[in-house]
């Protein structure tokens, strides 16, 4: 039961996240915008009333002013953004450093030359 609860708030929050309650409310007041219209009328024309943006309800109105509103706030949200960028400049490639070959000293160039300490094994 409780992980039902907390999938239905994670379905309930990203509905209102991604703006959908407003698309409920406008269907539910289009519902109800026919209905009453075809008390009076015949159905086609209780349907163009409905849909022809001139007999607005109440909640058509609110609806309305409720995405108003919510555009509204996303347009000063990316106002107040803050962008940083970097300042173009120059791009320096420096060359490698001079190259140093060491040579031994030559008291270890005299060791080197010495003979080994261990005399190769001979043929018998």
């Amino acid at each position: 039961m409780l992980q039902r609860i907390k999938q239905w708030s994670v379905v309930l929050v990203l509905v209102f996240v991604i703006g959908a309650h407003w698309a409920l409310l406008q269907s539910v007041a289009w519902v109800g915008m026919a209905v009453s219209f075809s008390q009076t009328d015949s159905i086609t024309v209780a349907l163009q009333k409905t849909f022809d943006g001139e007999h607005s309800c109440a909640v058509c109105k609110m609806v309305k002013e409720g995405k108003a509103s919510e555009r509204k706030q996303e347009l000063q949200k990316t106002e107040s953004k803050f962008e940083f960028f970097t300042a173009a400049g120059s791009c320096e490639l420096f060359p490698p450093g001079p190259i140093r070959h060491f040579t031994p000293v030559p008291e270890q160039a005299d060791a080197s030359r010495a003979a080994p300490l261990l005399q190769p094994p001979r043929p018998a």
